[in-house]
Order: C-alpha cells, then sequence, then structure tokens
C-alpha cells in the first residue's frame, strides 16, 4: 500500500470524526491513500506541519497566519491549497438590544459601555473585531469595556459556544453589545437565542475569509497536487458527495486564497497574539 498523504485536523466537535473518516473512504475509493491525525488544538497542529508529522492541515485563519509566519522564519513556505466556498468574504456583526436602556443604536453610544467579545483566539468574534474598533477610533479599557467569553481554547473559535454565550449575556442585559460572525447571528435568531426583533446591528466588519487547506514544507507534491484535484472535482449533484459537503459546511471547494486575512494579520500583529516568527505572544492564551 502506498504511503498515505498525512493531513491534521482539529477535534472541535464530535462530527469532526464523521467527516473525516467519510472523505478517507471517498478519497481512497478515488485512488488517493488519505489518512488523517484530530489534534485538541490548532497550536499543536501547526507545529506538526514543521516535523514532518502531516503533508496538509486543515486550518482556521488565525492557524494559518502562524503557519506562514513560522515558515517564512526558517526560510521555508506554506500555501492554501484550497478552501470552502462557504469560507470566502464573511462578515461579522456587533449587535445590541433593541429595548436597551439609552438605546445604543450607534457605534458612537457605546463609548464607555461593556462590549462581548467570543474566544481570546477567535477570530470572527474577538480579533477580526478589535481591529474594527481600533481602526474607529474605540480601544480596549479606554474607549469601552472588553467582556471576552472564553470557550475551548485552542479551537480558534471553531465551537461557537463563545458567541453564543456572549449573545445570551446581551439578552440577560449583562453587556451592552456582542460580536459574533453574520452566520451565527442569524442561526442564534432562528433558534430563539436572539429572539426575533429584539436586537439590531450597528455595526459589521469588512469581509474577511476563514479556513484553508495548508500545505505543509516539503509535502509530497504529487500526492498534493492530486488531493487537490480531486477536492475541485467534489460534486455537490454527486448523491455519495454530498452528505460529506453537507457535514463540513460547503458546497463546493475552491483554490486557496490569502487575500481575505489582512485585518487578521493587523490584528495579530496590534492584540501582540503572535511574533513574527509565530511565537505565541498572548499570555492569558490557554489551549
Amino acid at each position: 500500500m502506498n504511503t498515505p498523504l498525512m493531513m491534521g485536523a482539529v477535534a472541535y466537535a464530535p462530527k469532526v470524526v464523521t467527516i473525516w473518516e467519510g472523505f478517507k473512504a471517498w478519497f481512497r475509493e478515488n485512488g488517493v491513500e488519505f489518512d488523517y491525525i484530530l489534534y485538541s488544538n490548532y497550536e499543536r497542529q501547526v507545529e506538526a506541519q514543521f516535523d514532518g508529522s502531516i503533508a496538509l492541515a486543515w486550518n482556521s485563519p488565525l492557524a494559518w497566519v502562524r503557519a506562514e509566519r513560522m515558515a517564512r522564519a526558517r526560510g521555508q513556505q506554506v500555501r492554501a491549497l484550497a478552501m470552502r466556498d462557504s469560507d470566502c468574504d464573511l462578515t461579522s456583526v456587533l449587535v445590541t438590544r433593541v429595548d436597551a436602556a439609552g438605546g445604543a443604536g450607534s457605534l458612537d453610544a457605546l463609548r464607555g459601555k461593556v462590549i462581548g467579545f467570543g474566544a481570546i483566539d477567535s477570530p470572527q468574534a474577538n480579533l477580526i473585531p478589535l481591529d474594527y474598533l481600533r481602526q474607529h477610533g474605540m480601544l480596549a479599557g479606554t474607549g469601552f469595556q472588553a467582556r471576552r467569553f472564553d470557550v475551548l481554547g485552542g479551537k480558534h473559535g471553531d465551537h461557537i459556544g463563545g458567541e453564543r454565550d456572549a449573545a445570551l449575556a446581551l439578552m440577560a442585559g449583562e453587556i451592552d453589545a456582542a460580536w459574533m460572525i453574520d452566520s451565527n447571528h442569524m442561526a442564534f435568531s432562528r433558534e430563539g437565542v436572539l429572539p426575533a426583533g429584539a436586537t439590531r446591528i450597528i455595526a459589521r466588519t469588512a469581509h474577511f475569509d476563514h479556513c484553508n487547506f495548508t500545505v505543509s514544507p516539503g509535502a509530497p507534491e504529487a500526492q498534493v497536487a492530486r488531493f487537490g484535484e480531486l477536492l475541485m472535482a467534489m460534486s455537490w449533484d454527486d448523491p455519495v458527495v454530498r452528505p460529506l459537503l453537507e457535514l463540513e459546511g460547503l458546497r463546493a471547494w475552491l483554490p486557496g486564497r490569502t487575500s481575505g486575512y489582512d485585518a487578521l494579520i493587523r490584528a495579530v500583529d496590534d492584540e501582540r497574539f503572535y511574533s513574527p516568527e509565530g511565537i505565541i505572544l498572548a499570555s492569558d492564551y490557554r489551549y
């Protein structure tokens, strides 16, 4: 048997095993020996990209930033092979209660108030929102008070519990506003976490991108290329493939791009999350 192409993925929920077991079977049926290693957090996964353990990593955008920095510091390169259609052109929203005392209906009205954020390592619910506020002249501790809802550190916000906890705190009147990715705002509205008509959006970030398949330095190029070809060939109309795509939350795979990470990169530097070499600087980060 050929040596399998090894991929890393983070076990942020039980469905991760189902997803990658399904992909493993499908790739093998299509002539690619493929296997995966599950990691408890993205920091360990990124480090494994540099010790020969994995040829590919299904990385969060924050994990991509660290991998790219670590590679550059070593005189190496990583590249984004592919991403989901659902990873492109996303936004996060700042939500307030319609019935809030004082009627916080604008960003300026939140000066001096308490704003809720997701986990410390969440691109969409902490780092990118902090960058947005910084770009609009609002800094934590002076322009507003930040309350972070840390859930499952090291998962980079893939576990949306922090965003849900912030939404619940908003409705309980514990905070004045809360950040969440737009799709979760809609999901929380459907679930009743945010009752219909009870909230309004007062700010929205610029578009950003999310996860990508990151190719490790020294990965076997022929196997990676074939893996990429098969990814792009996966069709929503194929009844065997569709359940896998549904589980992973996409309709089509797209070529990887890195142009949608600018705000996150800026936030990583401004918040001193990683050094330019990919060293973890955030002192209160637990993973």
